[in-house]
């Protein structure tokens, strides 16, 4: 299906990607893994031809589709609905044809191949994933350019899923979404027939939808079988007995350097000491492993305080007089809480936690925190306020207002920032280095209580699984809104609801609350499944008329171009009849005949379907 051969790319001086090659047949279903950096997305922008590599080609199969998830929406108010369904090139191409045809072979190749691609199902099946993708009836029917980044960036996704390519190429797909409708975008993928290959640092979504990973390690694409548990297993087996080997050499090459070395100037051992250093010249030794750098993340620990921490006594909260979000809202909040607020994107978990923070005041009600309490506030959106002019030193020190150099170096190094980092200039930091100095940012005063919001974003696998360390490590409370099912589960042990403007404990644990959503999804199809195939019948009648009554009018422009036929023929009898003229008009009026009747033949048949 895809071959990727040779391939070379160098960006800056640097290989990024080092005469790799892999072929992944049709139908394999594949997880692309790696450190940030190391040339995922490049690779997939080579793929679709978005940039060029130095060496090699990438070829599919014929008649193969790509899909990749794009950005390029039109400003011009077209609606989600309207974006999706043009994303089907062919279905598009061929209605606008339709419209226009005349010649009535061509007329019925197009309504045959609309049939063979489901085409007037395709409003429902549109209208079906943008819903799993959190987009109701009304949002559909909004304008694009109504819509943030987060969310155009959902219907960018909507796009290439509903297209249906043969090969379909997916980089961080769940970045942007809440856990409803991640939910939902696992069991689509689940259900995905064709070819996929998908970058992700999610491990729940990898072990539920791919066979296979390709690992990009070391500049060289390395291919597992499995699940990323099963990739993680083997690789960490593989490794193991890699160092075993190298060591076993090593040891080897030792004991002969040792006595090539002692009988080297020796004129009876000369021989065979050169002999030694031959073959130790000759050994094809195994490479070391390398430990890959993991960056350690460590929180301050708190002083000791009382619990309650926080209590919340009937709070409203929300941003417009009179509209609150979230409604009488008694909660508590202890100072070993570890708690996840579950709910879909607008139902107000990121309002709750603004709430907490001081961000914002409440509507009503009232909020009681300790007199000494120090909190930690952590949103994804911040990475986009750093100042990018200044270093992490630079900003570290304005923070902590700090004069002593070695407490501020210190302070970064416990988020992995040694002196060459910290002297760096925030704009050229990646997005996980930038998120680090936002976790240093946030907790050098030792907080009680750490709220992060969405707080993996930016984060490879590595630093999700030492940001999960050190929030098991830490003794302080921890409010999270994470799309990342495995930091839900491994930190925290109680689980919160945010929906239709409560925020109530959610009574079972992280594969309960998934199973709930599945339920509500399906009740909900169930609910509109009558209304859905009304409106789908509706549609395909209005096709219909509008079908029929194309027909008709093309019936009656053939009885026109008849009617002057015969006139033509009758002219030619009349006077000395010209042979080759008379075969001609005959021949199109024959035509015309074959024509009508095979226009009045579709007509009956789209008058009986009405």
């Amino acid at each position: 299906m895809l071959s990727i051969q040779n391939i070379t790319y160098r960006v800056a001086g640097r290989t990024l990607l080092d005469n790799v090659s892999i072929n992944i047949p049709a139908g394999h279903r594949v997880g692309f893994v790696g450190p940030n950096g190391a040339g995922k997305t490049t690779l997939f922008k080579i793929i679709s031809g978005e940039i060029a590599a130095d060496d090699g080609v990438v070829s599919l199969i014929k008649n193969a589709t790509l899909g990749l998830v794009r950005q390029d929406f039109p400003e011009d108010g077209s609606s989600l609905i309207d974006i999706v369904l043009a994303a089907d090139v062919e279905r598009s191409a061929l209605l606008k044809e339709a419209d226009t045809a005349q010649d009535m072979d061509r007329i019925g190749d197009i309504y045959e191949r609309l049939t063979e691609i489901n085409a007037y199902e395709a409003p429902s099946r549109a209208a079906s994933i943008l819903a799993g993708l959190g987009f109701d009836e009304d949002a559909q029917a909004q304008p694009i350019t109504s819509f943030s980044g987060g969310w155009r960036a959902r219907v960018a996704l909507a796009c290439v899923l509903f297209s249906q390519p043969t090969v379909l190429l997916l980089d961080e797909p769940t970045n942007h979404l809440d856990f409803e409708s991640l939910v939902w975008l696992e069991n689509f993928l689940m259900r995905y027939r064709d070819t996929m290959i998908i970058i992700s640092h999610d491990r729940d979504i990898l072990n539920k939808t791919v066979d296979h990973i390709i690992h990009l390690d070391n500049r060289k694409l390395v291919h597992y079988t499995g699940t990323y548990d099963q990739f993680e297993r083997t690789r960490a087996e593989k490794q193991m007995n890699q160092q075993a080997l190298h060591e076993k050499q090593m040891a080897q090459k030792s004991q002969m350097m040792k006595f090539v070395d002692r009988f080297r100037a020796s004129a009876s051992k000369a021989r065979q000491a050169q002999s030694r250093l031959k073959a130790i010249q000759k050994m094809d030794i195994v490479d070391a492993v390398m430990a890959e750098r993991v960056t350690a993340f460590e929180f301050p620990e708190p002083q000791e305080i009382k619990s309650p921490l926080i209590r919340l006594e009937n709070v409203d909260a929300g941003y417009t007089v009179g509209k609150p979000i979230l409604r009488n809202m008694n909660l508590y909040i202890n100072k070993s809480d570890r708690i996840a607020l579950l709910g879909a994107n607008g139902n107000g978990k990121s309002t709750l936690i603004k709430l907490i923070s001081d961000k914002l005041l409440p509507m009503n009600g009232n909020i009681h925190k300790s007199v000494k309490l120090k909190i930690g506030y952590f949103a994804q959106f911040q990475t986009d306020e750093l100042d990018v002019t200044l270093t992490p030193f630079e900003a570290m020190k304005a923070a902590m207002q700090e004069p002593s150099e070695v407490k501020v170096r210190s302070s970064l190094f416990r988020f992995g920032f040694d002196k060459h980092k910290a002297d760096t200039k925030i704009g050229e930091l990646s997005g996980g280095e930038k998120a680090r100095l936002l976790f240093c940012l946030m907790s050098f005063d030792a907080p009680h209580i750490l709220l992060l919001d969405e707080p993996t974003n930016h984060l490879d696998m590595d630093a999700r699984e030492a940001l999960m360390q050190a929030l098991n490590n830490y003794t302080g409370a921890v409010i999270l809104v994470s799309h990342d099912p495995h930091l839900v589960e491994c930190v925290a042990d109680q689980l919160w609801l945010v929906a239709e403007g409560k925020c109530v404990p959610f009574d079972g644990d992280l594969e309960d609350y998934r199973e709930l959503v599945i339920r509500q999804r399906k009740q909900d199809r169930n609910k509109n499944k009558r209304a859905v195939k009304t409106e789908k019948t509706q549609e395909k009648e209005l096709d219909y008329e509008k079908e029929a009554v194309r027909h008709e009018r093309l019936i009656a422009d053939i009885e026109e171009r008849k009617v002057t036929i015969e006139h033509e023929i009758a002219t030619c009898f009349a006077k000395e009849a010209d042979p080759v003229q008379l075969k001609r008009l005959n021949h199109a009026f024959d035509k015309l005949c074959k024509e009508q009747e095979a226009a009045e033949i579709e007509l009956a048949r789209l008058i009986a379907s009405l």
